[in-house]
Parts: structure tokens; sequence; C-alpha cells
């Protein structure tokens, strides 16, 4: 009797065990060659498990970095996002922004040209890579901090591509910073250079959201140093009459915040993803 029970235990113990692997999500690396700034730049793609077995295309979700990280940032420091990939069934991709992009096009420094890798070197070839639904219905682009402020510059500057933003505790008016972050190697002196700066800044670009048609999240800690350029995007989202949901939570500029963040993202998307 004890041995059949040690048997039927250790046969469910495997059979458990099984079923935890075989609907875990894979993460792959893959590099992309860009043409814009004559380089490869590496990435990784999170997939979900019924990726492998399936014939169906996913919708897709870009993770966006911090100053100082890099590609391996979301799976290194918030592991739970593997787990979004099945749980909602999307692909999510995140990419290499270097340490100090910030994600747009510099204007002085063609080295940096990363909304044109973004959007039309490395969108592409995820899509051509993997079985992405190819609309901007079923597209999201969220991210902390830097990356905050690069979700909502490329879904602005291209909402004929993305349908959905999101922002954590994001840099939403650089032109506040102007001594920070080697954002002056981006843009220019501010003095020198002021236009540079409020084009790219996302308070700037607040118009450009009118008539976007976007799905908007943005949110920040009560206790970040974005918190006011996060309240003010806010306001001025408000008197444009542009549809967003904004939440403020207790917690300051840190991966305990994001943690909890990033679900809240993860389900908006989900209510708003064509499939």
């Amino acid at each position: 009797m004890f041995l059949r029970n040690s048997v039927k235990l250790l046969l469910t113990l495997f059979l458990s065990f099984y079923c935890f692997v075989s609907t875990a999500s894979t993460v792959d690396t893959f590099v992309v060659s860009s043409k814009s700034m004559n380089k490869e730049i590496k990435n990784l793609v999170i997939l979900p498990d019924a990726y492998h077995t399936a014939t169906t295309s996913y919708p897709v979700i870009f993770l966006l970095h911090g100053y100082g990280e890099d590609h391996t940032y979301w799976v290194n420091n918030i592991p739970s996002v593997k787990d979004f990939a099945d749980k909602y069934q999307v692909i999510i991709v995140t990419p290499d922004g270097d340490e100090a992009s910030w994600y747009l096009d510099s204007p002085v420094d063609p080295s940096y040209q990363y909304e044109t890798y973004l959007n039309f070197e490395l969108l592409p070839e995820v899509e051509k890579l993997y079985r992405t639904l190819k609309n901007r219905e079923s597209r999201a682009i969220t991210g902390l901090s830097m990356g905050g402020h690069g979700a909502f510059y490329q879904a602005l500057r291209h909402p004929d591509i993305w349908g959905m933003a999101g922002s954590m505790s994001g840099g939403m008016d650089i032109t506040k910073f102007t001594e920070r972050w080697h954002l002056k190697a981006r843009l220019g002196n501010y003095e020198d250079n002021p236009s540079h700066w409020e084009e790219n800044a996302i308070f700037g670009m607040a118009e450009r959201a009118k008539d976007a048609d976007l799905n908007l999240i943005f949110d920040t800690g009560i206790d970040d140093f974005f918190l006011d350029v996060n309240r003010a995007l806010h306001q001025r989202f408000l008197e444009l009459g542009v549809p967003h949901d904004y939440i403020e939570r207790p917690g300051g500029h840190t991966r305990e915040y994001w943690i909890n963040s990033i679900q809240y993202h993860f389900l908006f998307f989900n209510n708003h993803l064509k499939r």
C-alpha cells in the first residue's frame, strides 16, 4: 500500500511539474541590424507557450527600459512579465534602447536614431520573424521612466503604427531637466536649441493626441521626482479633451512600484487590443 501511494504521489508531482513547464512562455534573443545607426542591436522576445503549437497570430506589446538599462531589464528585474505572455496571449518585445537614447532621433547626433529604429527597423523585423497581427489596434507600447517617455513619443508621432501606449513614472516634460540624464547629448544645450527640447517633450506634443485615436494610460508614484510633470500632462490632456487613464499611487521611482504598475498596463491593453 505504501509503495502504491508513493508511486501515485510521484506521478502526481511529475504531471504537475510537466503541466507547469509546458505552459511556460519562452524568451529568445534576436539581433537586428540597424541601417540608420550602422550597428547591431539586441532585443528580447517573449512568446506565449501556445505559439509553438498553434498557427494563431498574436498582438504585440513593446516594453521599453529606463535610463542606464538595456533590453534585459524587464526579464531580469521584473520576471513576472514573462507570465503575461501566456496570461494575455500576446508577444512581448523588449528592445535595447541604449543607456540614454530617450528613444528619439537625435537632431544633433546622427548615431542616435532610435525612433527610426523602433518603428521602421525593429517592428518590421518582428513582424517578419514572428506571427503578429499587423494592425495598429493590435499593437501597444509602454515603458518606465525614460521608456515611459519613449512609449508615448512613438505613439504620438506614429499613431498609424501604434493603437495604444502607456507610461510608468515617465519623464513627460524633459524641458524641466535640461542638465540631467545625457539629454544635452541628444538635443544640444537648451539655451541654444529650445525648439529641440520643446518639440521632443511629451508635454509639448500633447496636442498630437487630440486626433490620434489612441488608448493611453500613464501613472506615477506620489513620491516620484516625475510626479509634477505627469500631473501637468494629465491636466493638459483634460484641457484638450484627450481621453486617457491617469493614476497616482503610493511609491517612488523604484522597481517595487513598477512591479505593481505593469500589471495594470497589461490589463488595460488586454481590454483594448484587437484579437
